[in-house]
């Protein structure tokens, strides 16, 4: 803690530090100051927590240091020393919050208890402080979480066809009271290009929070609604407009121009009609996700989308279903020609298809997942062991836009088969001769040591989880995916050590590592000893 002492007379000041036990009282730092002035200078600078001073000084006096005090917000507790016995100064002293009025000769007693009451008091202050700012803090951080909670009530109880109320909270905080009309945009995280998918390494969450904050960064500066994460579906954010609707493509042009520069990436959306604001929330929101679901993932003209009356659903016969017996067959022979074969029987059917909508690919995922349950639950009661307890290799049908934003039938096909081959690979199907995922991507770090390699670019090229990978691989292979490829570059560098033309910077970068203190790190923990002194043996 630390105090400053105010007063124009030295000797007074010295009276003060002298008389007083500081130690015991847990005052560790003193400040001096001789008028008013030199007072304020050493408030903004030392912060101190308590201040005693005289009343009567040249320049600035006590009366008006207090009066300053006050105005400024300081927090520190006053004490006044004053030789003068006069109503007026303990009235001044009192109305700017002093906490003790003593006259000189300073008594020492008097001075320490009214320090120890000026020290509980500034600490019960300071808890109460902090107490309030941890509270406000919570507060922040849980206030964006209930927004979205009620909105997302509101438009589910719209849905329910009762009477939707408009939270006092949300009314106050966005003036609700005025609006009447509404309208419902989805911007959908569901499926992703694959640059985007990349950047945010599968982090969805990120994602969507950048998402929402460059949304809300537009409708702020121009009052036309909020965007909120939608708590009923995973891949929505809710784009809620009940101001200036006629200006609604504007604001949607301006998100859109927001999201390319932070995210340098494209989003679909889905526009419902013009409702009544609350009670017809849920209609302009089933419009906007009508519209998603119906538009043609063939096709990259438009990222907008609007509901359009009497639409038929964009399902076609063609189904995951219809094709399980030959995918069984293929898995459980653990041929990889016969697995591509059964799949390229399905991708050649899905090219004929005119129209692919998202209703389309929800059935697939939703009947290829059905399908791998089944088979989990089949291999589970031929191997005597708990249903579940294997996790599936991979999930299929996440990222599925190319770089144009359009469906790949070719990433459908990449996906589908690596989900095969790995449900091949668990089933032991083959035995000696059976295909080994693990294998491949094995022989992939050893084609690619040379550059950067994670898990992530291995998860995103064989479509299995990171998770999977890394289980599976050291099971097979006896060693993780690093120290695998730590392994080969350590075996690569030894052979280019024998040149003694190359640095071992250069070395280390044409095996894969920007850094070579790291490089030689990895070289040591494989071979015992540094590059250099390996190129000396």
């Amino acid at each position: 803690m630390k105090i400053l002492i105010v007063d124009d007379e030295q000797h007074v000041r010295e009276a003060v530090k002298l008389l007083i036990d500081w130690e015991q009282l847990g005052i560790k730092e003193i400040y001096e100051a001789d008028n008013g002035d030199s007072a304020i200078e050493m408030l903004g600078s030392m912060q101190p927590e308590i201040v005693i001073t005289d009343m009567r000084m040249p320049n600035r006096d006590g009366v008006e240091l207090l009066a300053w005090m006050k105005e400024q917000g300081r927090k520190s507790k006053t004490i006044v020393i004053s030789g003068y016995d006069d109503f007026h100064l303990v009235r001044s002293s009192m109305k700017y919050g002093g906490q003790d009025y003593l006259l000189k000769p300073i008594d020492p007693e008097q001075l320490t208890e009214a320090l120890q009451k000026a020290k509980q008091s500034w600490e019960q202050e300071d808890r109460a402080r902090r107490l309030d700012q941890q509270r406000s803090i919570e507060i922040n951080q849980i206030k964006p979480v209930y927004r979205d909670k009620l909105f997302s009530t509101m438009i589910s109880e719209a849905g329910a066809g009762g009477q939707v109320a408009v939270p006092a909270v949300l009314k106050e905080e966005f003036r609700l009271d005025c609006a009447t009309d509404c309208r419902v945009i989805i911007l959908s995280t569901g499926m992703l290009e694959t640059q985007i998918s990349r950047k945010f390494d599968g982090n969805r969450d990120l994602l969507t929070f950048c998402l929402i904050n460059v949304c809300n960064e537009i409708l702020k500066q121009k009052n036309g609604g909020f965007a909120f994460r939608y708590w009923n579906s995973e891949n929505e954010i809710i784009i809620l407009l009940w101001d200036r609707l006629a200006e609604w493509e504007d604001l949607l042009a301006l998100i859109t121009e927001g999201i390319v520069n932070s995210i340098h990436g494209r989003f679909h959306y889905g526009v419902g009609h013009k409702q009544a604001f609350p009670a017809g929330l849920s209609l302009s929101y089933q419009e906007a996700r009508a519209a998603l679901k119906q538009r043609n993932l063939l096709e990259d003209n438009s990222y907008i989308h609007y509901s359009e009356k009497g639409y038929k659903s964009g399902i076609h016969s063609l189904s995951i279903a219809a094709y399980e017996e030959r995918f069984r067959l293929a898995v459980w022979s653990g041929k990889e020609k016969e697995i591509e074969t059964a799949v390229e029987g399905f991708l050649e059917a899905a090219r004929q298809l005119p129209v692919i909508t998202q209703e389309q690919i929800e059935l697939w995922r939703f009947e290829y997942e059905s399908m791998l349950s089944r088979w989990r639950q089949e291999l589970a009661a031929k191997q005597d062991i708990q249903a579940g307890a294997e996790p599936s290799p991979g999930l299929p049908l996440v990222v599925l836009l190319d770089e144009q934003g359009r469906l790949s039938l070719e990433l459908c096909r990449r996906e589908l088969l690596n989900g095969l081959m790995a449900f091949a690979a668990l089933t032991g199907a083959g035995g000696n001769k059976e295909h080994s995922i693990m294998r491949d991507i094995a022989r992939y770090m050893e084609q690619n040591y040379n550059r950067e390699v994670t898990l992530q670019d291995i998860s995103e090229r064989f479509y299995l989880s990171r998770e999977y990978i890394s289980r599976r691989f050291k099971q097979e292979m006896g060693e993780n995916v690093f120290d695998y490829l730590g392994r080969i570059r350590v075996e690569k560098a030894k052979l280019l050590l024998q040149n003694p033309n190359l640095k071992i910077a250069q070395i280390a970068e044409m095996v894969g590592y920007d850094d070579d203190k790291y490089f030689s790190k990895v070289f040591k923990k494989f071979e015992g000893q540094s590059p250099n002194q390996y190129r000396k043996l």
